[in-house]
């Protein structure tokens, strides 16, 4: 799914304002602080995986986000070249089960 202009500046705002709120907290401020006093250097990474389609569009697909579609595993790419690097097979039928390769 490629992302337009007007998707990409929503996203971008979106990471702001989460960004923002973690930065204007209280409790996360706090909590850092606590970590410093007790004498430990912090180094805080928070990834988010977000998920979207657009609204009326039939067979829109969820960005980054694997899916459950009546009760299928739905993999992306990425999914399956993970799965294949931990040596885990899916074989396709109605009955497939991951197994070891």
């Amino acid at each position: 799914m490629e992302l337009d202009d007007n998707l990409k500046q929503l996203m971008k705002q979106l990471g702001n304002a989460i960004n923002e709120s973690l930065s204007e907290s209280e409790s996360v401020s706090g909590a850092l602080s606590d970590l410093r006093e007790s004498g430990y250097d912090i180094v805080l990474i928070l990834e988010a995986t977000i998920g979207f389609h657009k609204r009326g569009e039939v067979g829109a697909k969820i960005s980054r986000m694997p899916a459950l579609s009546s009760g299928e595993l739905v993999l992306s790419d990425q999914d399956t070249n993970f799965l294949k690097s931990l040596k885990i097979r899916l074989d396709a039928g109605d009955d497939a089960s991951p197994s070891l390769v």
